[in-house]
């Protein structure tokens, strides 16, 4: 019977010969790539805890007061989604766990889609022709933040609204249409109770159906061109050599996807993460200190800690700070981020297709300055929890951020100049024009040999590989 139903499915769709196909398929060996695998199952595992979750929960911001179990709060008024969240952590059978395992998962798979755009950053894995790729990359990097926002910010508890309120008056410092995104999205003056069903909204749906589609075209995009390679001996820009879907690869990602899962579990078990009922519900009086908001986020409110106050006229028109530091400066961020590729090849003028990898060395400039944003970034993302620093230390909050000051102003451009060198010595001090000067452009001859063609010739792309000349 079953298999009379796919020969009959095999004749009206030819699945079969695509599915023999797909299973000789090579796949990547090596274990750097496993990285997007990472991001690409916690993902999954946010969109089933999620969904248990959301079965609890309440999104409004209506007044109640707390009738529940946990004793500290007895009594106290607060909004209906505040105590769905205490009701869901000390009530529903597994429903605590559930809600850890879920944050967890939110952790580590933004960390896991930074680690791998950092894998594909300094081994020019984004170059011609994958630089769509790189651009689909970061969006989902964008889209990763932006969920894991909206749904640490779904509670309603002190913590996660007064980062709602900090997000509220960027927003208004927008100028010209700040208060009208503000009234659209808010719908009023902060806090407003129709604030959490929107961000409920963009939680469950919005944000998870792009990150689908985001995903989905990544994937494609990868199977299309196939995965790069890592450079060793015998190697070409012609060859895919990897484990083939099935078994090898599949068995491979099915054992990587339960050891994410079992961690994870181990994690929501184990290690409390965001215990909101210790916050208190959110208050517009009052705001908690010490604060740390979720990894993620640490850079974008390091930058609001760090940057001096202050407001610029410009053009008899007053540009907010606030809209500097909280809206430019990331937009520029993310920009650079976005349009690396573009960059680079504007620098280089390297139009070639790439399928070997660099290693971190091969190219000292881009190391360097790709440790320099990167060590900005974790000053800023320290910088985000100056007031925790402060009080592990018992020094006054002022003395950690002069110091991060700095250290921000230093530490960026001697870590990107030393890894400059560190690259440079370790090529053996050869110049990197001189390096780059050893490349020739190869077109195989009808006799088996190789002969030199030139780099705009009409024959790029198709049919010719990059190789080093010798």
């Amino acid at each position: 019977m079953i298999r009379r139903l796919v020969l009959w499915l095999d004749d009206r769709l030819g699945a079969a010969s695509f599915a023999r196909r797909a299973l000789r398929k090579a796949f990547p060996d090596h274990w750097a790539f496993m990285l997007g695998e990472i991001a690409l199952y916690c993902f999954v595992l946010l969109v089933l805890t999620g969904t248990f979750l959301t079965l609890f929960y309440t999104a409004s911001g209506q007044d109640v007061t707390y009738s529940g179990p946990y004793a500290p709060l007895a009594g106290v008024r607060m909004s209906a989604a505040y105590a769905s969240v205490l009701r869901l952590s000390f009530e529903v059978r597994a429903g605590l766990v559930m809600r850890q395992i879920h944050h967890w998962a939110a952790l580590v798979f933004v960390a896991a889609i930074v680690v791998h755009l950092l894998r594909i950053f300094f081994t020019g894995a984004f170059r011609r022709p994958r630089e769509i790729n790189w651009f689909v990359g970061t969006g989902l990097l964008i889209l990763g933040m932006l969920e894991g926002f909206t749904g640490y910010s779904l509670p309603d508890d002190l913590l996660s609204g007064t980062g709602i309120r900090i997000a509220y008056s960027v927003v208004l410092s927008i100028p010209l249409v700040g208060t009208w995104l503000a009234f659209l999205f808010f719908g009023g003056e902060f806090p407003t109770p129709i604030v959490i069903g929107r961000l409920l909204v963009l939680h469950i749906m919005l944000l998870p159906g792009l990150l689908f589609a985001a995903v989905g075209v990544h994937l494609a995009i990868v199977w299309h061109q196939k995965h790069t390679l890592f450079p060793g001996p015998g190697r070409t820009e012609r060859m895919v050599v990897g484990s083939p879907l099935w078994p090898h690869y599949a068995m491979k990602s099915v054992g990587l996807a339960l050891v994410v899962v079992a961690i994870l579990a181990l994690l929501g078990g184990l290690f409390q993460v965001n215990p909101v009922w210790l916050y208190g519900p959110y208050n517009p009086t009052t705001a908690s200190a010490p604060a740390q908001p979720d990894w993620y986020i640490g850079w974008l409110e390091g930058i609001l800690r760090l940057a001096p106050r202050g407001d610029i006229q410009l053009f008899g028109h007053l540009i907010p700070g606030i809209f500097i530091v909280g809206v430019l400066f990331p937009g520029a961020f993310f920009a650079g981020i976005l349009l690396w590729p573009l960059i680079e090849h504007r620098i280089t003028g390297d139009d070639a297709p790439h399928h070997l990898l660099n290693r971190v060395r091969d190219v000292p400039w881009r190391s360097g300055v790709g440790v320099g944003v990167l060590a900005f970034a974790v000053i800023l993302t320290v910088a985000g929890s100056n007031d925790v620093l402060a009080r592990f230390f018992g020094v006054p909050v002022e003395w950690i951020t002069v110091g991060l000051r700095v250290a921000l102003l230093v530490v960026p451009p001697v870590a990107g100049y030393l890894t400059y060198g560190i690259c440079r010595d370790l090529n053996g001090g050869a110049p990197e024009s001189a390096r780059v000067g050893r490349w020739v452009r190869l077109r195989r001859s009808a006799t088996g040999g190789f002969e030199e063609v030139e780099p705009d010739g009409p024959d790029r792309g198709a049919g010719t590989a990059e190789r080093r000349g010798h």
